[in-house]
């Protein structure tokens, strides 16, 4: 399933609630974790990130994310654990054995056929039809697979071990593995693992016919389904090594003193990340950004028009996920332990830089990033991807039933659709064809049998014989069905009934004095909310926040903090070119009053 790239659609924070539900869920899923496995694997003061996906074949994906680290994906209202949770808790699941050359097969996108299935001499596990199992490499613990059972192991052994055995779903080296800390798995040794005779002899048969041919019984052993897993796959092998057997004690050290190297760096807390960030944005803008003409410098332009400026693309600095929290406390840590500034308050509760020690050892001994300079201006506006393009929108009319009489002879038929110049053309030809134009002034239409069935009300029978021109299409257009049609550049076409909603921008409120501003209905328009939202966080440097609409499947409501009206107006006018008059809200934007 994730053998090829996924589509994030959203990324959101798990609200107190939806952790228990998690919890619950967990709890009922996989019996054997405790309450404590409960605690570790979703803690309630830790951060955990709902992340919404699209695989590469359409399947609707929910990752849960921990640390930066994906430890649930659900498919189908159905939990699984991802391998970095098995690596923790190798007993969760039933497991399936095999031999080491076939996961290359697994990463690639293939099924594990029962051929490929080394059967242990405790048996193998008593799994029913459609329950989620692991598959592990001979002689170690640490799984590399997570699937569900094709069959039930009876069938698994009547059949012969014939056919297929585990669908796979997730695998070590594939793409939501990558999606974490993308760490290597543990050496755990297999207790249960002594394998059968008869299983260990077909083994060393079926190893030397692959080195006669590659498409025998481990070809079979795995079906391989796709072919674009070639580089990664060779990866794999290469990491798996580690897990071999036979490497010589000299080969232990230096893995696991390289280990040891990349866990010091995994170790970071996200506090610790940040922290490291925001010194190198700090650095970053003052060997770069910051002149000497400039000072004194207010310290909240300092932070947006320079700090945030210097943050590297893939990347989001926000203070708040520091140990600092706040501005004020980072740079009291940079004049006080750093020598770096002098922040001085000019004004009452406005602080300012009044002095830069550009002498001073660590900033001069700082490098500048290369890509600094190409990426700053798509940073400022979060307008990094590719270019948008606003759709076409054009209003059309759909024949009714009580219309299509008036319509039979150009050939439209009830629910067909067509432009109002269209509509007007074939109403004139109509007019034309049954010599309907009054004689005696020709902005008016004589009315037959037709037109008063389907134009007039009741009432109007007997009283109305004849109408301007104007009145008859207006009155045509108002008895059709209206539609519209969105074409969005390099697509088909495609025509909904009724009005085009309209991105509505709304204010709320949220606790005593607090503000933000709602956008929603922005996927109408082909706008990523994702997107928009990290382009209105770089300009308003505030924090937003991307929420399921309640009773809207797929649709995700931005929410960014304070009265941003003016900001995500601008936004839509002026960068993504949405006309005005399919935005509804600016209105709302705070009205700047006479300072007294």
């Amino acid at each position: 399933m994730f053998a090829k790239p996924f589509r994030v659609k959203s990324n959101t924070v798990l609200k107190g609630s939806d952790r228990r539900k998690l919890k619950a869920d967990l709890s009922v899923a996989f019996p054997s974790l405790s309450a404590d496995d409960l605690s570790e694997l979703v803690p309630n003061k830790e951060e955990i990130n709902v992340v919404r996906i699209y695989a590469h074949k359409g399947e609707a994906v929910t990752l849960y994310v921990l640390h930066k680290t994906p430890i649930f994906f659900e498919l189908e209202k159905r939990l699984y654990p991802t391998v970095y949770v098995l690596w923790r808790h190798p007993s969760l699941l039933p497991v399936f054995r095999t031999w080491a050359p076939v996961l290359q097969k697994l990463i690639g996108g293939a099924d594990l056929m029962l051929p490929g299935v080394v059967r242990p001499s405790c048996g193998l596990p008593d799994v029913k039809q459609g329950s989620c199992c692991a598959v592990l490499i001979v002689n170690n613990r640490a799984p590399v697979a997570v699937g569900k059972a094709a069959t039930s192991t009876t069938e698994m052994q009547s059949s012969g071990m014939k056919g297929r055995g585990v669908y796979v779903l997730h695998t070590y080296m594939d793409y939501l593995w990558a999606f974490g800390d993308k760490s290597n798995p543990p050496s755990l040794p297999d207790e249960d693992g002594e394998i059968e005779d008869t299983n260990r002899e077909k083994c060393e048969i079926n190893e030397e016919e692959e080195g006669r041919d590659d498409d025998d019984d481990f070809g079979t052993c795995a079906e391989e389904q796709q072919s674009s897993g070639e580089t990664v796959t060779d990866q794999a092998c290469c990491g798996f090594e580690e897990l071999n057997l036979t490497e010589t004690e000299e080969d232990k050290v230096e893995s696991s003193n390289e280990k040891g190297e990349e866990n010091q760096d995994k170790q970071k807390t996200p506090h610790e990340e940040m922290d490291a960030l925001l010194l190198q944005c700090f650095l970053h803008a003052l060997k770069s950004k910051v002149k000497k003409s400039e000072l004194p410098l207010l310290t909240s332009t300092f932070l947006r028009n320079h700090m945030f400026t210097c943050c590297p693309s893939g990347k989001q600095l926000d203070i708040k996920k520091s140990s600092y929290k706040k501005l004020s406390k980072f740079l009291q840590v940079m004049q006080q332990q750093h020598n770096l500034v002098q922040v001085k308050e000019l004004t009452k509760g406005v602080e300012s830089i009044v002095e830069v020690d550009w002498k001073n050892q660590q900033l001069r001994s700082f490098s500048v990033p290369e890509e600094a300079g190409v990426e700053e201006t798509a940073v400022l506006s979060g307008e990094g991807e590719a270019p948008y393009h606003p759709p076409e929108i054009t209003t059309l009319y759909s024949v009714s039933a009580r219309l299509e009489p008036l319509f039979l002879d150009a050939n439209k038929r009830k629910g067909m659709t067509m432009f109002p110049a269209d509509v007007r053309s074939i109403i004139t030809e109509y007019v034309k064809k049954n010599e309907l134009v009054d004689e005696n002034n020709k902005n008016y239409v004589t009315i037959n049998p037709t037109l008063c069935d389907c134009l007039l009300e009741k009432s109007e029978y007997q009283e109305v014989e004849c109408l301007k021109w104007d009145d008859l299409f207006s009155r045509t257009l108002g008895r059709m069905q209206e539609c519209y049609q969105v074409v969005f550049p390099g697509q088909a076409a495609t025509v909904k009934k009724g009005h085009i909603e309209p991105i509505d921008i709304s204010v709320a409120s949220r606790g005593s004095n607090k503000k933000v501003t709602l956008i929603k209905n922005l996927e109408v328009y082909g706008l990523d909310p994702a997107v928009v939202a990290t382009a209105l966080q770089h300009r308003v440097q505030a924090s937003s926040v991307l929420q399921i609409l309640p009773g809207a499947k797929d649709r995700v409501l931005v929410q960014i903090q304070g009265n941003q009206v003016h900001q995500v107006g601008n936004l839509l006018l002026d960068h993504y070119q949405i006309p005005r008059k399919y935005i509804q809200g600016l209105d709302k934007a705070p009205k700047g009053g006479k300072k007294k």
